[in-house]
This record gives C-alpha cells, structure tokens and sequence, in this order.
C-alpha cells in the first residue's frame, strides 16, 4: 500500500524546500508555485493512503469467521477504490506540475547545470498520466522512476557541493 511513500514524501518536502531556497532569487514566481503545488500534493497523499487501515481490516478478515470474511474484502475494495481515487490523483498532478515547474527553474538557473533539471524534466513529463489511469498510467509511472533516480541523485550532488561551499564561506568570515 505504498507505505514507503509516507516517508518519500516527507523527504520530498525537504528537496522542494532546499530548491526553493536556492532557487527562489532567480525565478521566484515559478519557485513559489512550485513549492505551494508541491506541498499541496503531498498534503493530499497523505490521507488518501490507506495502509493502516488495511493492516486493521486484514488483522480483522485473518480473526473473522469465513462467513463475515466477505465484509472485510469488500472493505479493503472500498479502501482500495478511495486510495486510487479523486486525492491520489490531485496528490500525483500536483506533484508532476510542481516538478515540472521545479525542472524548468533549474534549466534555467545559473546555479545548476541544465542536465539537472532535464532529469526532472523527463521525469515530470512521465507523471503527467497518474499510475491509476490504467495500464498506460502504469507504465508512464514506472518509467517516470528512472529520471527521477538520475535526478534526485544529481540534487544531492549538488546541495552537497552548496553545504560545502556555505561552510566554507562561513569558515572564511
């Protein structure tokens, strides 16, 4: 049930909020509607993830009688139809426009090399299809993981070398 992704994006608040300090003195009107996109996205995901209550109903289905066995499937369903439903899916275009919008502020910042935000670029691109639009929803989601990998890789690369010359300065005065 993606239970991994309540920590993801508690990391990805992080990132948008690194970018948009390094970011926002180049492109501020973008930055910033990033950011807000962003962590609305990320506000949405979280209550429609239903991992726990699955734990609940799966506890309770495992515990039932077969007969009442019927009424926690058609409980997980329905915590299944929610979970791929209307939040999930304002949680992931959300979360593609602000990456989109974050890739093109990089492409065009001075303070990073434009490959950076190609990888976001291209990975962004991929989510605009949410993964619970069908099979090709499927398919764009996963292929969106690749240039996500390259780029977040590539982010850490950099915010490394920009805590390294900040210590640095700071070391300095």
């Amino acid at each position: 049930m993606d239970f991994l992704y309540l920590f993801n994006n508690i990391i990805i608040v992080v990132i948008y909020l690194a970018l948009s300090v390094i970011l926002y003195q180049e492109k501020p009107s973008v930055v910033l509607l990033a950011l807000i996109l962003g962590l609305i996205g990320v506000a949405c995901y979280y209550p429609s993830n239903p991992a726990f209550e699955m734990l609940t109903l799966s506890n309770q289905y495992f515990l039932a009688q077969p007969e009442q066995q019927i009424i926690y499937l058609a409980a997980g369903e329905g915590l299944m139809a929610g979970y791929t439903g209307t939040t999930f899916d304002v949680y992931y275009v959300l979360s593609a426009i602000s990456l989109l919008l974050f890739a093109y502020a990089l492409i065009k910042s001075t303070k990073f090399k434009k490959s950076v935000g190609l990888w976001g670029l291209a990975s962004g691109f991929f989510m605009i299809i949410p993964s619970s639009a069908g099979t090709l929803g499927m398919i764009f989601s996963l292929l969106s993981l690749i240039p996500w990998v390259v780029f977040i890789a590539l982010l850490m690369i950099n915010f490394k070398k920009f805590a390294a010359d900040t210590m640095l300065k700071q070391s300095e005065q």
